[in-house]
């Protein structure tokens, strides 16, 4: 950058000069003095040395690597320089203390610069007025921004005057955004406050984000804070899915064109085949806490403590306090150095049940610090758990439900309703899903799109979103039956984590797509069992989904769907004003 050059600065106007800017009368401010810089005194432009010292620099870095790479395969003392490279080192250390130079006076030119106009302002701060717009310097906090070029108008959702005031006392500090609701006492009111004081600090409008027609009441300390509005996510619905001799109308909430289709066409094809069967391997959510000792013996001692069968039963009474549902299943532990995971695994009912086993596993910490009172507890989750990130411990341990699905598709469904054949449909699982994967170096990923139907899924019924990474592992298995006439295809999925209580699963509109599935809250009868289904019904939905869109790559139609489901010329911006 050429710090040296300045363009020509504008006509400056006399100091009594006023000026109108958005129908504001300013005083201009008169010339400043222009400010010498350090690198005024290079004897070239400073573009010029910099392109100098920089060849300069890396080139003899190249030539003297390249000398010492040669030594070494010759054997040659290092020490032992010729005349060259003794210039080659010279060159090298001169080009590096301009550089480090060059960038000091930079740095120093800067705050120069920036102390000049500093002063400046102070000097005339009782002479000239100052449009805080154009100096953030001098803005408050929070200050309202006018709104950009081209941006939409500022619409106000506020119903009263006392609204009014209350925004005010947001823009200047005075009342917190985050304690809106527990001043207002009315959530509802809350976010509209909250709103229109966003719009007024980033000038920017929100209008197309809906305020009406939601319980913000029920998101209260639960799940969302600080809310301004809600975003409309549309749900489909595919199927009737049959699996186990039950039909189920899988709800979708996505965005994604084609998606809802393509896994309705795979249902349809479980349908006429006879249906789906699904068994449920695992059921046990996991927490790892990692602690340390002063000693890697120290902390093997308390692994062969916790995985003794005979102190088992002593912790599961301890862990299985924090809950009526949380029953400890098995305690794994892994050691690094002095550091020690313990990754403990219980069942939790229906809830997914993070809260649960993180309870159940404080209390185990609390006994064993008993025994072990060197423990130092370093975090409740060290990562071996491992939630919300792709994990081979998940791949191959499981975590939450451990679900695998299958269905036998006979000859004649694959030709009408999925349009290829058993053959292409083996080839192409074979060097996609099993090989490609391979050769990505994929963990749990050896599928076509099981997170596209798990999220669409997950989103609807209001599951964690994030849990989709873990979730979606998956192994896609197509195989030929009957001399290659039917298909048997399967899905393998050790990680799916789900619930049907707690979090967003209470929301309205959660809640119906779970009373769509059956599935809605706690099981009376038998606890646990409708977490259990809907896991399988994901599972289900995958293999749908799974056995659908591998159709259509094998038949080359992907790309055609896409183009007429997953593309729309309409201007839906001016639809939704």
């Amino acid at each position: 950058m050429d710090i040296s050059r300045r363009g020509p600065k504008p006509p400056q106007r006399p100091l009594n000069t006023t000026v109108h800017d958005s129908g504001t009368r300013r005083r201009q401010q008169p010339n400043k003095p222009s400010t010498p810089k350090a690198s005024d005194a290079l004897p070239l432009p400073l573009y010029l040395t910099n392109a100098v010292f920089f060849t300069l620099f890396f080139s003899v870095a190249y030539y003297l690597l390249h000398r010492w790479r040669d030594k070494i395969r010759n054997s040659t003392p290092l020490h032992l320089v010729t005349l060259p490279e003794i210039a080659a080192i010279v060159s090298l250390i001169a080009s590096f203390i301009y550089l480090l130079g060059f960038f000091g006076i930079d740095f120093v030119q800067s705050f120069i610069s920036r102390a000049s106009h500093d002063a400046w302002d102070l000097d005339n701060h009782h002479n000239f007025l100052i449009d805080d717009e154009q100096d953030p310097r001098r803005a408050p906090p929070q200050q309202p921004q006018p709104a950009p070029p081209h941006s939409e108008p500022l619409i106000s959702t506020l119903s009263s005057e006392e609204d009014e005031e209350i925004v005010k006392s947001v823009l200047v500090g005075k009342i917190a955004s985050h304690s809106l609701e527990s001043q207002l006492g009315d959530c509802k009111r809350a976010a509209s406050i909250r709103r229109e004081a966003l719009q007024r600090i980033t000038g920017r409008s929100v209008q197309g984000l809906p305020l009406e027609g939601f319980d913000y009441a029920s998101i209260l300390g639960q799940c969302c804070e600080m809310p301004i509005g809600y975003v409309q996510i549309p749900v489909g619905i595919a199927g009737p899915l049959l699996l186990d001799g039950f039909e189920y109308s899988v709800p979708m909430a996505t965005t994604e064109g084609c998606l809802v289709a393509s896994t309705n066409r795979g249902c349809k094809a479980i349908h006429v085949s006879g249906g789906a069967t699904s068994t449920l391997l695992r059921d046990g959510m996991t927490r790892a806490p990692v602690v340390r000792f002063a000693s890697a013996k120290r902390a093997s001692e308390l692994k062969f403590f916790v995985e003794d069968p005979v102190n088992f039963d002593a912790l599961s009474v301890v862990f299985n306090r924090s809950s009526r549902f949380a029953r400890l299943q098995s305690i794994h532990c892994s050691l690094a150095g002095k550091n020690l995971y313990m990754r403990f695994t219980c069942s939790t009912g229906d809830a997914m049940g993070m809260n649960m086993v993180s309870k159940g596993v404080q209390n185990v910490l609390d006994f064993l610090q008993t025994d072990f009172p060197d423990m130092d507890v370093i975090g409740i989750s060290g990562n071996f758990c491992s939630d919300k990130k792709p994990a081979a411990v998940n791949w191959i341990e499981g975590r939450g439900k451990s679900v695998v699905c299958e269905a036998i598709i006979k000859e004649e469904v694959v030709k009408k309703v999925l349009k290829t054949n058993v053959a292409a449909l083996v080839e192409l699982n074979m060097l996609k899903n099993l090989a490609g994967s391979a050769v990505a170096g994929a963990l749990g990923g050896f599928n076509a799109h099981a997170s596209n139907i798990v999220s669409a899924i997950f989103i609807a019924t209001g599951q964690d979103p994030a849990q989709n990474i873990e979730s979606s592992h998956c192994i896609t298995m197509i195989e030929a039956l009957n001399d290659g006439k039917d298909l048997h295809v399967s899905v393998t999925m050790p990680s799916i984590e789900v619930g049907t209580i707690g979090g967003g699963t209470q929301l309205a509109s959660q809640s119906a797509c779970l009373n769509l599935l059956g599935v809605k809250g706690a099981s009376k009868e038998s606890p646990g069992s409708n977490s259990r289904l809907l896991a399988t019904i994901v599972a289900g939905a995958v293999l749908a989904g799974e056995l659908s869109l591998m159709s259509a790559i094998a038949a080359g139609q992907l790309v055609r769907s896409h183009m007429k489901y997953n593309r729309s010329s309409r201007d839906v911006t001016k639809i939704s004003s």
